[in-house]
């Protein structure tokens, strides 16, 4: 069995509340340890492993199996892997590194090259339904046709409804017994789903002169939520007041944890000579924004870009960054990450260069760009959010 103490959350937020694994991530293999054994490397699949528990715990399993049976077979090559989140592949990669597992396992898009011939499935639920509704349908619908799925979680952060999403994908779906304060979903058997996939979703917002798009996973789906609504509308003001100003010049402008591209599109589209790049950790994040991007036609104004922070914009280059900074790592609070995306946001912006925060109201984040960044000024505030403008010195 692997020895999980040895996980590390790099490079990810570190801090004495957060591990890099959890009881549901040995319960996950625990209770498919049996149907492992039974499989070959190339038919298990892996979604939404954090830091790498589940695939290194598979992993470690296949080895030892392989030990009892005393064959010479390569254990582990072929294993394939979708992980959402940039900081999670990276943290898996450097875990594998570690141990000596690098070459054991496959990163790959949630797409049917992911699902083909898979009968195993082991993956952490998703906090988003929609996020759970896209993965149950790319499994009955790309997967073997005896796929079995070990979804695990903590019992804190489960519901009922989870079980009626994987229960409209597949005829047997039941829950494990309750373990440290955590539990597996098995569903088995798959429905036939519909021709059309129900991913990307689209809507129109009132505010928006175009439509959104959205997959599972991504930050706030097809709406416009409340922070990036008031931030756009300030940003909106301020540019026409400055519109003489900056109207013709070719602004470098970032719109860091883009979403589904709301910023990205409507600087676009106010700003047509602006050189606009979009960036996210989340692969569900950049699918979306480039799908509003296309739908609106400014995608060739726009480079979007799966990355950390402001990876691949040139220190110094920037003279606007825009930023909706998430106050949860996983499921705890914390102001580590919007520190983080602060610091990255100040390291990419020239000097007079600006960083456009929204925040929620209570958070004190503005002592903290007026270090990092430079002066700091409120600039609009409702009941619940704050946009602050950050000028670097």
């Amino acid at each position: 069995m692997l020895d999980f103490t040895l996980l590390k959350r790099a490079p990810d937020f570190e801090s004495e509340n957060l591990y890099a694994y959890d009881s549901s991530d040995k319960l996950i293999l625990e209770t498919a340890a049996d149907s492992l054994a039974s499989v070959a490397p190339s038919e298990i699949v892996i979604i939404g492993d954090r830091y790498g528990a589940i695939t290194l715990g598979a992993i470690t399993l296949g080895d030892q199996n392989m030990k009892d049976s005393d064959s010479n077979a390569s254990v582990g090559a072929g294993i394939r892997i979708f992980q959402d989140s940039l900081i999670s592949e990276r943290a898996l990669a450097q875990n594998a590194e570690r141990l000596g597992y690098a070459a054991k396992y496959q990163n790959m898009p949630l797409d049917k090259e992911l699902l083909r011939g898979a009968r195993i499935v082991l993956m952490q639920l998703p906090k988003s339904l929609r996020e759970l509704t896209q993965i149950a349908d790319a499994v009955a619908r790309w997967a073997a046709d005896d796929v079995k799925i070990f979804a695990g979680g903590r019992v804190k952060h489960m519901n009922l409804t989870m079980n009626e999403v994987l229960a409209n994908y597949f005829f047997e779906v039941k829950a494990s017994l309750a373990k440290q304060k955590s539990r597996v979903i098995l569903a088995a058997k798959p429905k036939k789903v519909s021709r059309e996939q129900p991913f990307p979703e689209w809507s129109q917002d009132a505010d928006l002169p175009f439509k959104l798009a959205g997959f599972g996973a991504t930050f706030g789906g097809t709406k416009l939520d409340h922070g990036t609504r008031l931030l756009l509308k300030s940003l909106r003001e301020d540019l026409e007041k400055r519109q003489t100003e900056i109207l013709d010049k070719k602004l470098k402008i970032v719109d860091l944890g883009c979403g589904n591209g709301a910023v990205a599109t409507s600087l676009a589209l106010t700003l047509p000579e602006a050189q606009i790049v979009a960036t996210d950790v989340s692969y569900a994040a950049v699918q979306a924004t480039n799908e509003t991007l296309e739908r609106t036609s400014v995608a060739h104004r726009v480079r979007v870009q799966r990355a950390d922070g402001c990876e691949g914009v040139a220190a110094g280059s920037a003279d606007i960054v825009v930023l909706n900074p998430p106050f949860h790592t996983g499921t705890e609070v914390n102001e580590g990450l919007a520190r983080k995306l602060i610091v990255s946001a100040a390291d990419a912006l020239r000097t007079g260069g600006e960083l456009w925060l929204v925040m929620n109201s209570h958070l004190q984040y503005r002592a903290m760009l007026s270090r990092i960044v430079g002066e700091t000024s409120r600039i609009s505030k409702d009941a619940r959010f704050t946009v602050l403008r950050s000028v670097k010195s």
